[in-house]
């Protein structure tokens, strides 16, 4: 009796134990295959999209509408996700065995709507580095805008910030955005970005403002010093002796970057994340060209050939590229460039302002007897 009583239970655990050993395959991503009757490795590939219930396309068929887990054996796949109403996205993508791989496609709209945003004119528009406002003229005065995103989307009021300014100014934002340091033919002004100061109680600067930008410029090195300490030592060495201009995305988990000289990033700077982007890297960098870094992953991205400007999108996956007639969005390694916006505007004026789901463009829609005005461009 007691040998039955064993037999019995090392059978139990034989059987939970074989169980479970085939639910773990299976749970990894192995599928059983009857032509070779055995287990073969997978990846789970787990598809998102916003907004949802989009097509799912693997190499042409059609697998599901998202959002969805799809198991494929390793391999290299050109995925496309549809939804009507809105650009297609697409990206070849490599599934390796027993990991997931996770993708999110966000939408952009065929047919993008325009809103005008000032009526009377702007002219050579100014952003700040955080983007959160705008300065342009008209007339004679200068106008400051808040682009911050607002509940409903639309950037705040203008408001005139000062009066005889000429064509021949020029503007630009301190690092906080707080203040505007105006250049005219009479002289040099520092200027409060929130309120007006009439022509005649301006302060002519001038024979500080070599202080006041040795103020700004140290401010700003104290914030870029703050961020580059996230980055691997190397990337730091290169940041600060081969890289023309910076710019982290907002979230700080990736960093865009204009090389001023050529550089070999090393492999492996930090440890490989599984289910990491499978993208084509570049870690030869070439003088000129423009790159992403992902902290995260340790991946590098080439993402501009030529120099053209780029922003970040809010998101922080995405990018806007500034083009003769068009303005292109990119994913942050380069790959799913969409054309949002074909039309007339005026290069390189379309930021990624307000919030994902628009954009701020300068634009006489065509008209050559028209003054350009500031529209929002509705993209999600």
């Amino acid at each position: 009796m007691t040998k039955l009583r064993v037999l019995i239970l090392l059978s139990t655990l034989l059987f939970v134990g074989v169980v479970g050993y085939f639910v773990s395959l299976i749970a990894r991503g192995y599928r059983f295959d009857t032509d070779s009757f055995k287990f073969l490795a997978n990846g789970i590939l787990v598809i998102k999209s916003e907004p949802d219930g989009a097509s799912v396309y693997i190499d042409g068929d059609l697998k599901g509408a998202t959002n969805t887990n799809i198991k494929l054996a390793p391999g290299s796949y050109d995925v496309e996700i549809k939804k009507n109403g809105y650009l297609t996205w697409s990206k070849r993508l490599t599934i390796k065995k027993e990991e997931v791989t996770q993708i999110t496609a966000q939408f952009f709209k065929v047919a993008p709507s325009l809103s005008p945003v000032t009526f009377d004119g702007a002219a050579n528009p100014v952003v700040s580095d955080d983007f959160s406002k705008i300065a342009y003229t008209n007339g004679d005065s200068l106008w400051i805008m808040s682009v911050s995103a607002l509940p409903i989307g639309f950037p705040s009021e203008p408001k005139k910030i000062t009066d005889g300014v000429t064509n021949d100014s020029t503007y630009f934002f301190s690092p906080n955005s707080r203040q505007i340091l105006l250049k005219t033919a009479t002289g040099t002004f520092l200027l409060n970005s929130n309120e007006f100061t009439p022509q005649n109680q301006r302060v002519n600067i001038s024979i500080k403002i070599n202080e006041t930008l040795k103020e700004w410029n140290l401010e700003k090195t104290k914030k870029e010093d703050a961020q580059l300490k996230n980055l691997p030592q190397d990337l730091v060495e290169i940041f600060k002796r081969r890289v023309k201009t910076f710019t982290f995305s907002p979230d700080e988990n990736m960093v865009m970057y204009v090389a001023s000289q050529s550089a070999d990033l090393r492999e492996n700077l930090i440890p490989k994340l599984p289910g990491s982007s499978t993208q084509k890297e570049n870690r030869d960098i070439k003088i000129g060209k423009t790159y992403i870094y992902d902290i995260k992953e340790d991946k590098n991205f080439l993402v501009s050939e030529n120099g053209t400007p780029l922003y970040w999108l809010p998101t922080s996956k995405h990018l806007i590229e500034s083009l003769e007639g068009k303005i292109v969005i990119m994913d942050y390694d380069g790959t799913n460039r969409q054309v949002v916006f074909s039309g007339n505007y005026i290069t390189p004026h379309a930021y990624p302002f307000v919030n994902a789901s628009k954009l701020l463009i300068l634009t006489n829609l065509g008209s050559d007897s028209t003054t350009a005005n500031l529209y929002s461009l509705s993209i999600k």
